[in-house]
């Protein structure tokens, strides 16, 4: 059997299994806990499928504005935030959204999140990936994002054991724009903001290159482009937002990751013998239940999962799902000290990219802005340090991943 007729059939094959574990999730979380949950896996499926043929990595967008002044990926982000805005500010100025009730991700303004952002900033770069990012690669078939994913936890948990500490440094309270200023008031105070980001790229971008980079080329066109990938960043920008609106519909508040990666770990810890419900995070009562209970109640690990599976199916669908195990070990230190920052740094932060940033920023929260300032500080910190671990890395404007 040939190379390529080896690699159709694992690709066939694991489009099987995602569709069938997809299924199964579906199936479990109705019977289970009811029509939201399964509901709301399924925007997991559809956000993997999203991230992963869209290639929307919040990590490399950063990385290539840092390195070489292309923002193509960061003006997709702008675009996308000037969507969930528009969307988001009118629901949560009301209270409601389809007769339901919905909140925001607002937290304080804070010397932790200051902290947290920096420290997951520098993460991002080293462990290859944001939080969905992780997600997202480990399900499209990365071993080496398996290993982040894992201290991505194991950093979540080690941050749960004094995380009152951080949280009683100066701080402010939570800061609502929508609240404190009205739904039009704020929409044109985030739309100046995202345009005078989107412009900056631009002026950057001209300066050193005379031109802006153009979307890639896809070898397919129609239906076939949307079954196989790469879809436009701008496609991604705009599905993203619009499944982060069903999940406000659906959830009651945004789209969030990483309170899930901690449970895992103080799940795992507590079969271990550890003591984990006796520590003060684990005693708060939205914390208490999501520890005793089992995954299938809780809204942020399911979609998790879904986000895994989608990528899978996604990942199978482009016939590029092919896990190696041949992992530098330079690059296997960078993904156990950036998983250990990106887990300690979110729970600090009150969020990652997308519970602080995106969820946030869409939640008129200031702490999101914050978060991206001081996120993108640790950033610049990241790629200059990617080097000692990445020494053959070659420029990525040409394809922004996750990685």
């Amino acid at each position: 059997m040939s190379i390529i007729a080896a690699k159709s059939d694992r690709s066939q094959l694991s489009v099987w299994v995602a569709i069938f574990l997809l299924l199964v999730g579906m199936i479990g979380a109705y019977q289970i806990v009811g029509i939201n949950q399964a509901l709301l896996f399924s925007i997991g499926g559809a956000l993997g499928m999203t991230l992963y043929h869209a290639s929307f990595g919040f990590t490399s967008s950063w990385r290539v504005f840092i390195k070489e002044r292309r923002g193509r990926g960061l003006r997709a982000q702008m675009i996308m935030l000037g969507v969930a805005v528009l969307l988001f500010f009118p629901a949560l100025g009301a209270g409601e959204l389809f007769g339901n009730p919905v909140k925001g991700n607002i937290s304080p303004v804070s010397m932790s999140v200051m902290i947290g952002a920096f420290i997951f900033g520098i993460g991002m770069q080293l462990g290859g990936g944001c939080a969905s990012g992780t997600l997202y690669t480990v399900g499209g078939g990365s071993s080496r994002m398996l290993i982040t994913l894992f201290f991505f936890c194991t950093g979540s948990l080690i941050a749960t054991t004094h995380l009152d500490w951080w949280f009683n440094l100066p701080h402010l309270a939570p800061i609502s724009v929508v609240a404190s200023l009205g739904v039009v008031p704020a929409l044109l105070i985030n739309f100046v903001l995202f345009a005078l980001i989107a412009l900056a790229t631009i002026y950057f971008e001209k300066k050193r290159h005379g031109s802006l980079e153009l979307e890639p080329e896809s070898e397919y066109q129609g239906w076939k482009r949307f079954i196989r990938g790469p879809w436009p960043l701008i496609w991604g920008g705009i599905i993203l937002t619009l499944l982060n609106f069903a999940t406000l519909a659906l959830a009651g508040r945004p789209w969030g990751v990483t309170s899930a990666l901690a449970v895992w770990a103080a799940k795992v810890a507590a079969f271990g013998g550890i003591d984990v419900a006796s520590w003060a995070y684990w005693q708060i009562p939205g914390n208490a239940k999501a520890l005793s209970e089992s995954l299938w109640f809780d809204i942020t690990s399911m979609m998790n999962f879904g986000i895994m599976l989608g990528a899978l199916l996604a990942a199978s669908l482009a016939g590029k799902f092919a896990p190696r195990l041949n992992i530098p070990k330079r690059s296997i230190v960078a993904a156990v000290i950036g998983g250990l920052m990106l887990g300690y740094g979110a729970r600090l932060a009150y969020g990652c990219n997308i519970g602080a940033y995106f969820s946030g920023i869409a939640s008129g929260s200031v702490h999101g802005w914050l978060w991206l300032i001081f996120a993108f500080i640790g950033n610049s910190v990241g790629v200059k340090l990617r080097p000692v671990f990445f020494p053959d890395e070659k420029p990525q404007s040409e394809k922004l991943t996750g990685c």
